[in-house]
C-alpha cells in the first residue's frame, strides 16, 4: 500500500489469504450484443448461478490497476478498495478467492456494446442511462465525488469557488464523470485537454501544460500524498443531479447474473462491509473543502 493508506492497509481484516489466478488478457469482441434483456436466475446458489466458466467467477479490470483502488497493479492479492470489494461479492456468492479468476479490461470497454468475457467488471465505472442502454449495473457499492488537483503555489491552487475555476487549463481522462463535471459543472471558458489515462493526466499537470486536473476523491489523495507530492487538493464537488453519483460492478447487458451480484452488493452495505472496505483503504475526505 502506498504511504497515504499505509495505516488503513495494516487494519485490513478483509484480504483473503488464498492465491488466486493472476489477470488474462481480455480477448472478447465489440460486437453489438442483439439480446433482450434477461431475467434473473431464480436462485442465487453458487451451483446455479450462470458464470462464464462453471465454478469460477471471473472479474475483469483496467491495466494498471491503481492505487487506492488496487495494491502493486495486482487485482488478486486482495489489497486495495476494489480488490477487497471483488472478493467481498465473491464470498458473498459463494465463490471462495482460489476460484476468482481476474480479466485484463480496458476502462472503455468494460461499458461498451457486446457480450462480456467476464461476470462483472470492477473498475470504478459510475451507473449512468447512458451506459445502462449497452450493460447492466449492480446495486452501488461506492458513493463517488469528484476533486480537483493543483500544484501548490499556482492561481489555479488558490481557487475558492466554481467560479475560481472557469478560466484555468483544465484535464481529465477520457470518458470518465471527471470530464462531466468539468464540461457540466465548471464550464470552463478554454478547451479541456482530455487524456487517455490518469497518469498522462498527472503528467500534464506535472509538467505544466494543465493548471489542473480532476480526479474522483479518493484517487486524488493518493495522487497528492505519493505521485505528485508539490501538488494539493484545491476542493470536491457536491453531487448534482437527481441522485447519489455510485461505481457500480458492470455486467452484460441482460445477464442473468445481475439480480444475484447486486442482492450481494446490497447485502455487503447492509452489513456494513463495505463501510468498513472503505475506511480501511480510502482516506477520509474531511481535508477537501467543497467548492460551490
Amino acid at each position: 500500500m502506498r504511504p497515504a493508506f499505509a495505516a488503513a492497509a495494516a487494519a485490513s481484516v478483509l484480504v483473503l489469504s488464498a492465491a488466486a489466478c493472476a489477470p488474462q488478457d481480455d480477448t472478447s469482441t465489440s460486437s453489438a450484443s442483439g439480446s433482450a434483456s434477461g431475467s434473473a436466475s431464480a436462485s442465487c446458489s453458487t451451483s446455479s448461478l450462470a458464470t462464464k466458466t462453471s465454478g469460477k467467477l471471473t472479474i475483469g479490470t483496467d491495466n494498471p490497476a491503481y492505487d487506492p483502488w488496487f495494491s502493486d497493479d495486482n487485482p488478486s492479492n486482495g489489497k486495495g478498495f476494489e480488490s477487497a470489494v471483488a472478493y467481498a461479492v465473491a464470498k458473498q456468492l459463494g465463490f471462495d478467492k482460489s476460484e476468482v479468476v481476474w480479466q485484463k479490461v480496458a476502462f472503455n470497454n468494460a461499458f461498451a456494446a457486446g457480450s462480456k468475457s467476464f461476470d462483472f467488471d470492477i473498475n470504478q465505472v459510475s451507473i449512468n442511462a447512458d451506459r445502462k442502454k449497452a450493460v447492466d449495473f449492480s446495486s452501488g457499492y461506492y458513493d463517488v465525488r469528484q476533486a480537483v488537483i493543483a500544484l501548490k503555489g499556482s492561481k489555479a491552487a488558490k481557487a475558492a469557488s466554481i467560479a475560481d475555476l472557469k478560466k484555468v487549463k483544465l484535464g481529465a481522462q477520457v470518458g470518465t464523470t471527471s470530464l462531466d463535471y468539468i464540461n457540466d459543472v465548471i464550464k470552463p471558458t478554454q478547451d479541456v485537454a482530455v487524456y487517455q489515462k490518469n497518469d498522462l493526466a498527472t503528467a500534464a499537470l506535472k509538467n505544466g501544460q494543465v493548471d489542473a486536473i480532476v480526479y474522483d476523491l479518493p484517487t486524488a489523495f493518493y495522487i497528492t500524498s505519493a505521485e505528485l507530492t508539490d501538488a494539493k487538493i484545491v476542493g470536491q464537488f457536491e453531487n448534482t443531479g437527481d441522485g447519489q453519483e455510485q461505481f457500480g460492478l458492470v455486467l452484460d447487458k441482460g445477464s442473468k447474473l445481475t439480480s444475484c451480484v447486486s442482492k450481494a452488493v446490497d447485502a455487503l452495505r447492509a452489513d456494513g462491509t463495505l463501510a468498513s472496505i472503505e475506511k480501511t483503504w480510502l482516506s477520509d475526505a474531511v481535508d477537501a473543502p467543497v467548492l460551490k
